[in-house]
């Protein structure tokens, strides 16, 4: 495929593996088969959920083997004169995910429909954690765009990071076109249509030099279709909720969606073709030419002196360990334990709390999509409204504390009880959730570099399953199955989740604490040495 292989078609191709590959984000729509088959009790069913987040959220493993295969600094030199050089590259990371992804599901559908008797739930956890850590290969796409694209960070990681947080919603879309009423044959889907379009795609995903071109034009180019492919998916599930539609008209609303899935090929095309106008191709690091050179910043080597009279470590590329000696490491990973954590409590019981206010399953499964759109409404908005105030010398650590104030605001409102919550409330929540998730990364390369991001925010990301366990199994899945009905586990009205949404907002309420500090703590070390790396691209 190396004729194939550009910047652009990288970025298409990673947009398509990242739909694809958040199947996580479906976990209502099969949630209720998977309790019913395996006769699981909320509170079980929720620590199934839990090692699903793990899974999707712990890619320590990944970022660790994204480090290994592809070179960087003196190793990148030495990758572009060996022969055997084309050999590793970040499809490797992709090729491993994709296993992982199919014999996951594999197994949960083949439980689901008899085909193997029912496991421990340990076994069933296990399985659980491995299909959902197949998704962390998105971080191939996040590091790979992050690296193709220094000067806009944030505006590549909210691409990336969006699609992956729209997948729940186009993933539903399928199921509503193909599967309505079938949820296992949905999880046999599940498991294999992510594995097939990574394999498929793998190969485009390179990391190429930072050239002296319009980036940003093009970028925003891929933003207007993300845009488009946002307000028709809202359109169909409108269209959804306002009636049964007939099977041919449920195929042609789809047929259009994956026309427009297609269009960042189309855009990847252009691209390239303008560019080549401009520059010759510059080769990829892992085929580069012996003559290419790869230049690096120049390392800061100072030390600043934050307000609090702490010295900030600004050594540029630091390793996992380094880092964890840091205060910095240690308030983001407080902050995604109460903050993101309370985030993925409320869509782990999103069809429960649907149920408990009398909502029909066509309403809760448009609104699992619908939310799907607001987190990757977050992403994509959060990555570019960072990349606009940082230009104006504000640190990305304000957005992070501004949201995680509007994600208070949400778990009051769901708590509240008051007709149309259920709308309201998980819009600010997956907002908020969605913003969160394209700052972590670009903050964490900020403050300790690029050259181990991966490994440092996976591990910082691990952070939100632990606050998921805690809040959803031990909070909310306590508190429910105490409210619930003994003979069939379930619980109807507003007292079903209150408390466990009060508990929710005071928990992110000290996340907000933390990350105000991070901001204080951190805004010097923004302005004398990110903003000037940043200047530093823009010459």
């Amino acid at each position: 495929m190396d004729w194939l292989a550009n910047r652009w078609t990288g970025v298409a191709a990673g947009i398509w593996i990242q739909w694809s590959c958040g199947a996580s984000y479906t976990f209502s729509i099969y949630s209720p088969l998977l309790k019913s088959t395996q006769n699981y009790n909320q509170s079980t069913l929720d620590t199934v959920s839990v090692f699903k987040d793990i899974g999707a959220n712990f890619g320590v493993l990944s970022g660790l083997l994204y480090s290994a295969v592809t070179p960087y600094g003196d190793r990148l030199l030495s990758s572009n004169k060996s022969k055997g050089s084309s050999l590793g590259g970040p499809w490797i990371v992709v090729a491993a995910g994709a296993v992982q992804i199919f014999v996951g599901f594999f197994f949960i559908w083949a439980s689901v429909v008899g085909l193997i008797h029912q496991p421990p739930v340990p076994v069933m956890c296990f399985f659980a954690w491995l299909a959902a850590n197949g998704q962390a290969l998105n971080t191939t796409n996040v590091v790979t765009g992050l690296r193709n694209f220094p000067q806009y960070s944030g505006t590549i990681i909210g691409i990336m990071k969006g699609f992956l947080g729209l997948s729940g919603a186009i993933l539903i879309q399928l199921y509503h076109t193909f599967f309505y009423g079938d949820p296992a044959t949905f999880l046999l889907m599940l498991a294999c249509l992510p594995a097939i379009i990574s394999v498929l795609f793998m190969f485009l995903l390179r990391i190429y030099q930072v050239e002296d071109c319009d980036y940003k034009k093009h970028l925003d180019d891929f933003s207007v279709i993300t845009v488009i492919i946002v307000v028709y998916l809202m359109f169909i599930i409108l269209l959804q909720n306002a009636g049964s539609l007939p099977y041919w008209v449920r195929v042609f609303t789809f047929v259009v969606l994956m026309v427009l899935l297609a269009l960042p090929f189309g855009i990847a095309v252009k691209a390239h073709w303008e560019d080549s106008r401009i520059f010759s191709q510059a080769p990829s690091i892992e085929t580069a030419a012996p003559s290419i050179e790869y230049q690096e910043l120049p390392r800061e080597e100072v030390q600043v002196q934050d307000t609090l009279g702490d010295v900030l470590p600004l050594e540029q590329e630091m390793n996992l360990l380094q880092a964890m000696c840091t205060v910095e490491f240690w308030m983001l990973f407080v902050t995604m334990i109460a903050g993101l954590g309370s985030g993925l409590s409320m869509i782990n019981n999103m069809s429960q709390i649907g149920e408990s206010l009398g909502y029909s399953a066509i309403e809760i499964g448009n609104m699992v999509s619908l939310w799907s759109m607001w987190n990757f409404l977050g992403r994509f908005a959060g990555g570019r409204v960072s990349d606009y105030i940082m230009q104006r010398g504000w640190p990305r650590p304000l957005l992070l504390t501004v949201t995680l104030g509007f994600t208070i605001l949400g778990h009051l409102i769901i708590a509240s009880g008051f007709p149309g919550n259920f709308y309201l409330g998980p819009v600010l929540v997956g907002i908020c959730y969605g913003t969160n998730w394209s700052l972590m990364p670009t903050i964490t390369s900020e403050i300790f570099g690029v050259k181990h991001m991966g490994t440092i925010f996976n591990t910082i990301a691990a952070s939100s399953p632990l606050g998921s366990y805690i809040l959803s199994v031990r909070v909310v899945g306590y508190i429910y199955d105490k409210e619930a009905n003994k003979e069939d586990n379930s619980c109807f009205g507003i007292h079903c989740f209150m408390l466990s949404f009060l508990i929710l907002a005071g928990v992110t309420f000290l996340a907000f604490l933390v990350s105000l500090a991070l901001y204080f703590r951190t805004r010097r070390f923004y302005k004398l040495v990110v903003l000037n790396r940043l200047k530093h691209y823009a010459r």
